[in-house]
């Protein structure tokens, strides 16, 4: 049970960490680097269940760890109001994305096809979250549901910033499935909510 629970408080981080990441571009235009390319390397990891190689460590989480403490804590409840009306659309955009083998065949060709451009014209991801965010575009764009991001106009109207919100949405969907995969449902976040603090907890000191 306890390597079970890490790995979904690992996937839920996953989701938290798009999320705060979507909200904090949207609303300044600015967020950590080094957390955006750690979460969307996740999209190319495609035949693996185990967070330890879907995210590359437990480091670059970090961020995602924190927010998800923090938001079962209630601490800084007026910050993270937005990261977690994202987190809650994510996992709704992958319950849609379950029903549609398609747009799945669809997404997982493409990004296999920018996954070779990864690997032959660029070392940062940054570079290619066009190309990701056109795959968002084409397929999850068209569901029944959308996410709504709200925050600064000025920067939700920069090109580069919608395309790196689009790509971290779809990064998001890749750690709600993993996290679906794992076992995980949304009444645990309210029954077990104590056990998924105590462990993010320990997974942010080790």
């Amino acid at each position: 049970m306890a390597s079970s629970l890490e790995d979904q408080t690992l996937a839920l981080a996953g989701i938290l960490q798009t999320a705060y990441l979507v909200d904090r571009i949207a609303r300044t235009g600015n967020a950590d680097s080094a957390a955006i390319n750690g979460i969307l390397h996740s999209l190319f990891v495609f035949d693996s269940d185990k967070p330890s190689e879907v995210y590359g460590g437990v480091h670059n989480l970090q961020l995602g760890l924190r927010v998800l403490r923090d938001a079962l804590a209630g601490h800084n409840q007026e910050d993270y109001r937005g990261c977690v009306r994202y987190a809650f659309g994510i996992l709704s955009l992958q319950k849609q994305l379950e029903a549609r083998p398609k747009d799945q065949t669809i997404i997982r060709s493409r990004l296999q096809h920018t996954e070779k451009k990864l690997e032959h014209f660029t070392q940062d991801i940054n570079e290619i979250s066009s190309s990701i965010a056109a795959i968002y575009q084409d397929t999850i764009s068209h569901f029944n549901y959308r996410i709504q991001v709200a925050g600064s106009q000025q920067q939700l109207q920069i090109a580069a910033n919608a395309d790196r919100i689009r790509a971290l949405l779809l990064a998001g969907i890749r750690s709600a499935w993993l996290w679906r995969r794992l076992g995980g449902h949304r009444w645990q976040l309210l029954l077990w909510r104590n056990r998924l603090l105590k462990t993010a907890t320990a997974l942010i000191s080790r």
